[in-house]
């Protein structure tokens, strides 16, 4: 059995790579940048299919508040971040009315 526990870890080790586990951190930051990078893929995604229509509609009322393009685009990244935990860790499906609701919070 121990032969092929070690078998399966060595299975999985490439993820880590995936993941961006290998890639060091700023300094003073506990930000995963290919994480961040690949939320902000997701939410320049979603702005240019307005799909869903409400974080194309968040983005552009944070530009017309005066926000820079880069800092409305995390802003809506941490909203997507705190509803993709909810779908992990709490096991609730996509809520469309709660996302939208992280969205009005956001400026």
């Amino acid at each position: 059995m121990r032969g092929k526990r070690k078998k399966d870890r060595k299975k999985h080790e490439p993820m880590r790579e995936t993941r961006g586990a290998s890639q060091p951190y700023e300094a003073g930051t506990a930000t995963n940048p290919r994480l961040k990078a690949l939320i902000l893929e997701v939410v320049e995604n979603q702005v240019r299919a307005s799909d869903p229509p409400e974080t194309r509609q968040t983005f552009e009322r944070l530009l017309a508040a005066g926000y820079p393009r880069k800092q409305a685009m995390e802003m809506i990244g941490s909203a997507l971040v705190e509803e993709i935990w909810g779908i992990l860790h709490e096991r609730k499906p996509f809520d469309r009315a709660r996302f939208s609701a992280l969205l009005e919070k956001l400026g």
